[in-house]
């Protein structure tokens, strides 16, 4: 394919042209399909040079190279009669493939990918003419594979909303880097709950590639991802850029991993490595809550994950997850509760504070990368402010955060001290006995200089929720150890009514 550049433009400027595609969100899911139908035909090849007796799950009739592929013959499907076939015995074939718990990942994902796919297109002759346009795309050559799977991310890096319920794409510098202080591990298998679109699992894979230096250990390294994602479209693109990856058997699953009693987890449904960025501030229905513990069943999604997260990570594990700055700072029973058990079972060892505008444009809530592991309980904490790079007011889509932006942390890593600026803590030790003190509210090293930054109202009203509940905490635990030395009854305190 020439121009590999200009593929995702091509292709727009086609379906801008269809009276049943309206905005990006639906071009990009309309590509989705279509490339994951593409690429897995692509590894069928592979998979039929390697195993002469393989069997596609997929019908003759409804394979790629059957129906899309256009042989200059003139005889390939175009107008109603392809959307006809599309609509009618493609979609339908797929979705009602029978699979079972025998069937193979690699069979069985066709299946799941399908099950709320859309086509949008109406005009079949355009719809022809994109396919005739990813059907151009050479995946069996390695460079153009590759340089494919690069036009793959800043398709997925576009079709991000900003804040839709808390979620985004996280900037690869970010899972990159994450993935680089974590150092995997050939034999390792690591789990992201909430995968997206695979970002996570895709930084994992390079940090290991160079591992896998012989036949045994390449399989190691196919078989050491896990994710989880629950909105379909995630999902598809997720199985693509993995499929894209080269793992014939990817370990995506399209579930919901808070809708299981996380008592009943067992070592063996457990993970050596956790990689995570959880959806902020989402609404999962209330009977949620039941399958978790009472003292950590919150209502922030957040919350939620760090419970799952801390009940699926193996003894000895290691974990980098992205929390919002409430999950620090705010000091409500149930964020205490989820902080003590997180201090007294895992070793949380380090935590970066990250700059402003790093989820920009998606978001401007400020976050940080939490990590420790299953080995002790803590026994201190290093917090490490990452300042923004010089020349740097703001990221933003043309300027985003870098894998070298990072470097003043890598430096500090293996050779931690404490650092401070202008008076201001940079990086700076505390102790358990520390944190305790203060109620486990961890937000230490903050930003002392940021400039004021105008919120989104939904944001605003977020952050200012959060502050309130953490105040409002503080002040229900003071009252009760003022009541508690004077021998107070609660039942004796003025009520709210009684306030002026």
């Amino acid at each position: 394919m020439s121009n590999i550049s200009t593929f995702v433009k091509r292709i727009r400027d086609i379906m801008r042209n269809d009276s049943g595609i309206n905005g990006d969100a639906q071009r990009i899911e309309q590509i989705a399909w279509m490339l994951f139908l593409k690429v897995y035909d692509s590894k069928e090849l592979d998979w039929e040079m390697d195993d002469e007796n393989y069997e596609s799950i997929i019908p003759a009739n409804c394979r790629w190279r059957n129906w899309a592929h256009d042989d200059r013959t003139g005889k390939v499907m175009t107008g109603d009669s392809l959307l006809d076939f599309v609509n009618n015995i493609l979609f339908k074939t797929l979705k009602e493939l029978a699979v079972n718990t025998s069937t193979p990942i690699r069979k069985s994902i066709v299946k799941t990918t399908f099950e709320d796919a859309n086509n949008y297109m109406k005009d079949g002759v355009l719809l022809r003419q994109v396919i005739n346009i990813i059907d151009e795309l050479d995946l069996t050559d390695y460079e153009e594979s590759h340089a494919f799977g690069e036009i793959y991310e800043s398709i997925l890096r576009e079709l991000q909303s900003a804040g839709s319920s808390g979620e985004f794409y996280t900037p690869r510098a970010v899972t990159d880097f994450m993935a680089k202080m974590i150092d995997p591990k050939i034999g390792e298998e690591v789990a992201d709950f909430a995968c997206g679109t695979g970002g996570f699992l895709t930084s994992w894979l390079k940090a290991l590639e160079p591992k896998a230096t012989d036949t045994t250990k390449r399989q190691q390294y196919d078989e050491s991802i896990f994710g989880v994602e629950k909105k379909q479209f995630p999902y598809m693109l997720c199985i693509t850029n993995m499929l894209l990856h080269g793992i014939d058997t990817p370990a995506i699953y399209h579930d919901n991993s808070l809708t299981h009693d996380v008592l009943d987890y067992r070592e063996e449904d457990c993970f050596d490595v956790i990689l995570m960025n959880p959806p902020y501030g989402g609404s999962e229905k209330s009977e949620v809550k039941n399958h978790f513990p009472t003292e950590l069943a919150s209502s922030e999604t957040a919350d939620l994950f760090m419970s799952v997260i801390m009940y699926r990570l193996k003894q000895g594990g290691r974990c980098a997850v992205i929390l919002p700055d409430g999950f620090l700072f705010n000091t409500e029973p149930t964020k205490v509760a989820i902080k003590k058990k997180l201090l007294s079972e895992f070793n949380l060892h380090t935590v970066i504070r990250m700059p402003h505008s790093v989820f920009s444009p998606y978001t401007s809530i400020t976050t940080n990368i939490l990590f420790f592991d299953r080995t002790t309980p803590t026994t201190e904490t290093w917090f490490y402010r990452l300042d923004m790079p010089e020349g740097y007011k703001h990221f933003s889509k043309t300027k985003p955060m870098k894998l070298e932006h990072f470097a003043p942390v890598v430096e500090w890593w293996n050779n931690r001290r404490e650092i401070a600026e202008e008076g201001f803590d940079k990086a700076k030790k505390y102790t358990i006995a520390e944190l305790q003190a203060r109620n486990y509210d961890i937000d230490l090293c903050k930003y002392p200089h940021e400039e004021e930054e105008i919120l989104p109202p939904k944001e605003l009203i977020q952050q200012y929720q959060e502050k309130r509940a953490s105040l409002n905490a503080d002040i229900d635990r003071v009252l009760a150890e003022i009541s508690s030395i004077l021998g107070i009854s609660p039942d004796e305190l003025p009520g709210e009514g009684n306030s002026k």
